[in-house]
């Protein structure tokens, strides 16, 4: 069974870390600092640099013991920051090498997913979990840029809460 690893570290831009994303063919986490007053908190300016006319923001709520996977792309960038609640990312190449990370209220951070890395999450906890993301590429219902396959293969990915 391969090591599950950790999503690396990225320290720099969201645009950096789409390069080098792309260039070493894994996944990079971006921690995010929260600006909190008073008045509550926000997450400010995440996708500079990255954004552009032809990608897409999109939000999505996922409800808990949800498992949303596999997918991938062959163009598209996922930019992914779980809002509300937590999930665990999970992703994996071809040869097995495979990554996950929680993220959420209680770890903000940025996760950038380029193509044609296997990737999907599943909610953690008793609540649901509402996703940020942003894609490089808009959907097109009539050429999706996406091939999926079941949540449980591979078979051996940590989807369930690990004890320790």
């Amino acid at each position: 069974m391969p090591k599950v690893e950790s999503i690396p570290t990225f320290t720099g831009t969201p645009a950096e870390a789409l390069d080098a994303a792309r260039e070493r063919r894994e996944p990079l986490l971006l921690p995010i600092a929260i600006f909190a007053d008073d008045r509550g908190w926000s997450i400010m300016n995440q996708l500079q640099g990255v954004m552009s006319a032809a990608g897409q923001l999109n939000i999505s709520l996922q409800y808990p013991g949800v498992v949303k996977a596999w997918h991938r792309h062959k163009k598209q960038t996922d930019f992914w920051i779980c809002v509300r609640g937590q999930i665990k990312v999970g992703v994996h190449r071809e040869d097995d090498r495979a990554w996950m990370a929680v993220i959420g209220e209680h770890r903000p951070a940025l996760v950038v997913i380029p193509p044609p890395l296997w990737h999907g999450a599943a909610t953690v906890g008793n609540e649901s979990a509402s996703l940020l993301y942003y894609v490089t590429h808009a959907y097109d219902a009539a050429a999706p840029d996406e091939e999926r396959r079941a949540f449980d293969s591979p078979a051996w990915f940590p989807w369930a809460p690990q004890s320790r």
